[in-house]
């Protein structure tokens, strides 16, 4: 009985199949019909706007590759000596700290002379993109400009929170910070 069923069911599935292959053939016939048949004019003008678009779209992209690849290298260009700028700073430091003690003596030629060469050695750097962070006692510390090294009772309540002292400066080169100020703030 099983067989039979089969049997009948195989060519009633196999002749509904045909009959949607048909019906499939003249839907797309149909459709066919309805699009106009392009000239071959029409055809190369379709083409053309096609391959203008697409070459609109590459040079477009190499705009954007060169404009891209520019700013990459003008980056690379302004943070090219970090390195030798930052093995300066701690030659810097050293000479703020002894420009403190010159001033201090009596012999003005000797600390005309240092503060000429202090000043020309802050200009050069300057000119190659050093710039000081400006960070000063009484501030609201900023974890994102300075350095917390230790917190110590304020000494008046107006600098809580505050910065009570620098103790190293920091410098950045263009926009980026390469040595942050080292501060004690007030608790």
């Amino acid at each position: 009985m099983f067989k039979k069923i089969r049997k009948y069911m195989s060519q009633d599935s196999t002749e509904n199949m045909e009959k949607e292959i048909v019906q499939d053939e003249n839907v797309s016939e149909n459709q066919e019909a309805q699009q106009p048949e392009l000239t071959v004019e029409e055809q190369l003008a379709e083409d053309l706007a096609k391959e203008k678009d697409k070459h609109l779209r590459l040079f477009a992209e190499f705009e954007n590759y060169k404009k891209r690849t520019a700013k990459e290298r003008m980056d690379l260009f302004k943070t090219a000596n970090q390195e030798v700028l930052q093995a300066m700073l701690p030659v810097m430091d050293d000479f703020d700290r002894a420009m403190t003690q010159i001033a201090k003596s009596e012999d003005e030629a000797i600390v005309k002379g240092v503060e000429l060469i202090h000043e020309k050695l802050k200009n050069t750097l300057v000119s190659k993109g050093l710039e000081e962070v400006e960070v000063r006692v009484g501030d609201v510390f900023n974890a994102d400009f300075a350095e917390a090294i230790t917190q110590i009772p304020a000494p008046s309540d107006d600098l809580k929170g505050k910065i009570v002292d620098v103790l190293e400066k920091g410098y950045k080169l263009g926009d980026k910070i390469i040595r942050f100020p080292k501060v004690v703030i007030g608790q």
